[in-house]
């Protein structure tokens, strides 16, 4: 992870949150070296597919995607387009494999889920994008959690316990991708729901 690269990010993020107290440190989080963490980085749903369900995680890994024809999903994507309109967002695609959902001017990396229910997976998927920002060398940014049908946020933090969390995701969620057929789940009550049912449990 070069200078360069740590430079770039933080001028965009300088001109979208306008955060004078952002930090940009060249040290690293956590116990990976540079070279673990380009290996094992990944994108935002994997992460959240890992604690939801391991065989989902499987099957998105092996580009099996179910998707698109999910009304849930839809409903969620349309969700977070529409909600919160009043304040100024912004995407951002980092290493054009995450994207991270800005609020301007606050500091807060935002992620917009249709409800709680999925909290745990939705709270390690903003820990990661925080652990990999700090990674790039961004510090100083805080993630919250927002369910407006609900009308409930949450704010999440990323300190030495949760970067130790990320780590172990990260590892085990590529021990997942290497094994040679999906891991057996047992069938929970969010599987009459996920868009991958039919392909489990037909």
């Amino acid at each position: 992870m070069g200078m360069y690269r740590h430079k770039c990010l933080g001028a965009q993020l300088m001109e979208l949150l306008s955060m004078d107290q952002l930090d940009f440190s060249s040290q690293q989080p956590g116990t990976l070296t540079d070279e673990e963490f380009e290996s094992l980085r990944t994108n935002g749903i994997k992460v959240n597919y890992y604690v939801i369900c391991q065989k989902k995680l499987w099957l998105y890994s092996h580009d099996i995607r179910m998707e698109t024809r999910n009304e849930r999903v839809s409903l969620g994507r349309l969700l977070h387009q529409r909600a919160y309109r009043d304040q100024s967002r912004r995407e951002l695609l980092i290493d054009n494999l995450i994207k991270i959902d800005l609020l301007e001017g606050s500091g807060k990396v935002l992620e917009v889920k249709y409800s709680r229910r999925m909290r745990e997976a939705a709270r390690l998927q903003v820990l990661y994008y925080l652990y990999y920002l700090k990674r790039l060398g961004v510090t100083g940014l805080t993630g919250e959690l927002r369910f407006p049908r609900e009308k409930r946020r949450e704010s999440v933090l990323l300190d030495e316990t949760a970067e130790r969390q990320v780590e172990a995701a990260l590892r085990d969620i590529r021990r997942i991708e290497q094994l040679p057929v999906p891991p057996l789940v047992e069938f929970m009550p969010i599987c009459r729901s996920c868009a991958y049912a039919e392909l489990c449990w037909g």
